[in-house]
């Protein structure tokens, strides 16, 4: 019996081996078979797709649940980013699978068959547009006479580029033409259809509860009170909080792509180089000494004029990471985010108009420069790094505005001593720039009675920094939602000069570009500082004209009337 039960329990005991064995014996049969190698192949190429795929799916599902469950107006924007990914991953679908043959079969003939009549169809369509735009200005603009101003402005502009032009006879009219047309589309969709108006608004109040969540951490970090300081503690905690936003941004590769598909659209309508539209593209999401990392290796060979218009995109367009503090000061984040987008195109066309090309660019046939993702190993090191980067921003616009306003307090003092002796104790750096400056804000299509106001920021924009002019015109705008009184300017005049103050167009940015670009292409250091003035004017021109063409399309009754829809529309999906 004992020799039974012995073999019974050495059976049991050597069964679990056995299994494993088994197992094991199975796994080196699945990894030595072609279906493990075609597996393995198929997951390589389609790894990804598949997962995006599953979890697009699983995306649908829930808002259709959400619209069943709390109904469409609180689920739309769940349901519009699930409908976006779609049409994204359809697209890619598409292009991978059946790109080459759409294009052979429907779009090589059309285009052929455009190029050959070309010469004819070009002179065609400029009168078709001639025509619209006489169309749109003698029947709408003539409702508002003061609109006819910023279209003066704008021409004004476009004379004085010209006629202070380094190369005036060598002015290629498309990339001018081209960029103020996207400046014009770009608006027409914010400023004038209720779609656009509400799509932007949308997404600026978005972006504006997005930027929330910083006082979380804010207020663990400083406490409860943080907002006693409210600059230091409330504005400055935004920035470090959406750098590491858009560093998260580069290592998942969404920065790269809407970089990258701007640029394009930029290169093939303006005709400018890869190199000059890639650094425009990003001036819109990163800032003036940024976006000049993605061209670096060709820094050393662009042509003058690239570099003019490098440097003039940098001064016309501001940072992602500070345009949050701007919206934190209470100016519309939908014309911040619209006068980002439009002052690329318009920063190309005054280069090109101040600075004419007259070398052949290396980059002006390449069909797209490729943008390498961050070293980062996760999304992780991803957002700490984005966060410890934005340290060395924030502290040198804290220790600026520290001087600045020093400055210029010691500077009013001393204005106010010297008038005083002539019976002109007012006598300060606003005041002079509210008389200098003025004629500039009204040809901008500004009220006249705002002019001096608007005067002094323009003022303060350019002589110190936008960072300071943003703080001050947040104040009128508080003013006029208070009701308490105080000055104010009308919304008019607020949305010009919204879009006009947007840019790194000061003094002190000459000296943050050479100093950022310099050890990039140390020999042409010399170049830099040779176009750095006449940059800093485009770049300055360029806000003006996106200034102009919002005063253009603004039409008070219109945008009162989308206003009160789009305020309906929230109300109704808030809960």
């Amino acid at each position: 019996m004992s020799g039974i039960n012995e073999s019974k329990s050495s059976l049991k005991d050597d069964s679990p081996v056995q299994e494993r064995k088994g197992f094991h014996v199975l796994i080196a049969k699945w990894e030595e078979s072609p279906e493990r190698n075609k597996f393995h192949e198929v997951w390589e190429r389609h790894g990804l797709s598949i997962i995006l795929v599953c979890l697009t799916v699983l995306l649908l599902i829930y808002s259709i649940v959400a619209i069943a469950v709390s109904g469409f107006d609180k689920a739309k924007w769940l349901f519009g980013i699930t409908m976006f990914l779609w049409f994204c991953m359809s697209y890619m679908f598409i292009r991978d699978h059946c790109g080459d043959e759409i294009y052979r079969v429907v779009l090589q003939p059309i285009v052929n068959a455009v190029n050959s009549q070309w010469r004819y169809l070009k002179w065609i369509l400029l009168i078709i547009v001639l025509v619209l735009l006489g169309l749109f200005f003698g029947l709408d603009t003539a409702k508002q006479p003061v609109r006819f101003i910023s279209l003066a402005g704008l021409f004004v502009n476009v004379l004085f580029c010209w006629i202070f032009s380094a190369h005036r006879r060598k002015v290629k009219w498309r990339p001018v033409i081209w960029g103020l047309g996207l400046q014009f589309v770009f608006g027409l969709l914010i400023l004038r259809t209720t779609i656009g108006f509400q799509a932007f608004k949308g997404l600026g109040d978005q972006v504006s509860a997005f930027l929330e969540y910083t006082s979380a951490g804010a207020s663990f970090v400083f406490g409860q009170n943080y907002t006693d300081h409210f600059f230091a503690f409330k504005v400055l905690p935004i920035i470090i909080f959406f750098s590491s936003v858009i560093s998260l941004c580069y290592y998942v590769g969404i920065m790269q792509l809407v970089i990258k598909k701007i640029a394009w659209l930029m290169q093939i309508t303006m005709k400018t180089s890869a190199v000059e539209s890639l650094n425009a593209a990003g001036n819109i999401f990163i800032g003036q000494t940024e976006a000049p990392l993605m061209i670096r290796p060709f820094l050393e060979h662009v042509t003058m004029s690239e570099l003019h218009a490098i440097m003039t995109g940098g001064f016309a367009t501001i940072a992602g990471s500070v345009l949050a503090a701007y919206i934190e000061f209470g100016v519309s984040a939908s014309h911040l985010l619209s006068a980002s987008v439009m002052s690329a195109p318009a920063a190309l066309a005054i280069s090109k108009l101040m600075y004419p090309e007259t070398e052949i660019p290396e980059t002006l046939n390449e069909g797209g420069i490729e943008l390498p993702k961050g070293n980062e190993r996760n999304v992780i090191e991803a957002a700490a790094k984005g966060a410890s980067t934005a340290i060395s921003l924030v502290a040198n616009i804290a220790a600026n505005l520290i001087a600045f306003l020093a400055f210029l307090a010691f500077f009013n003092g001393v204005l106010s001593w010297l008038g005083s002796m002539v019976g002109h104790p007012e006598l300060s750096f606003e005041f002079i720039c509210s008389y200098v400056l003025r004629p500039v804000a009204f040809i901008m299509g500004v009220r006249w009675e705002d002019c001096d106001v608007v005067a002094e920021l323009l003022g303060t924009k350019t002589f110190l920094n936008e960072f300071v002019a943003y703080a001050s015109l947040s104040k009128y705008i508080e003013n006029r939602e208070l009701a308490n009184g105080l000055r104010t300017i009308s919304i008019r005049s607020e949305i010009i000069t919204t879009y006009a103050l947007c840019g790194f167009a000061n003094f002190s940015s000459i000296g943050i570009q050479i100093g950022g670009m310099g050890p990039m292409a140390p020999s042409r250091k010399a170049d830099m500082a040779t176009v750095a003035i006449r940059a800093l004017v485009a770049g300055t021109i360029a806000c003006f004209m996106t200034a102009c063409v919002a005063g253009v399309l603004y039409d008070e009754s219109l945008y009162d009337a989308v206003i009160d829809v789009a305020t309906s529309v929230n109300a109704t999906a808030s809960p």
